[in-house]
């Protein structure tokens, strides 16, 4: 299982490819995550909501009422335009990232 501290910086990264594939609901999302993760991450609940609410802050993506669910409707979120250049801007960082780690982890 991976440390939160190894990969706090990459999750609005994550919710955002995420969202990027639909709009969805924060339990998806976290499903979604340990999915993709092949169940090496899972974001805690107060991880994710916290980035939601941070990111609809930003204008990176937006939250809307859904289907009801035990009585009130289920909050959706999907990806502004902002959030996709957000995120794009992310992916270059992330290659050069890794590409630094790797020239001091990865030698023989």
């Amino acid at each position: 299982m991976l440390s939160s501290d190894s990969i706090r910086g990459y999750n609005d990264a994550m919710i955002l490819t995420v969202l990027a594939r639909g709009d969805s609901y924060g339990y998806q999302i976290a499903k979604q995550i340990a999915a993709n993760s092949q169940d090496t991450y899972s974001m805690r609940e107060t991880t994710l909501y916290s980035v939601l609410t941070r990111l609809v802050k930003d204008g990176l993506i937006e939250a809307y009422p859904g289907e009801i669910s035990y009585g009130r409707p289920r909050t959706y979120y999907h990806v502004t335009a902002s959030g996709h250049q957000y995120l794009a801007d992310k992916k270059t960082e992330w290659q050069e990232l890794k590409t630094v780690v790797d020239r001091f982890l990865m030698e023989e």
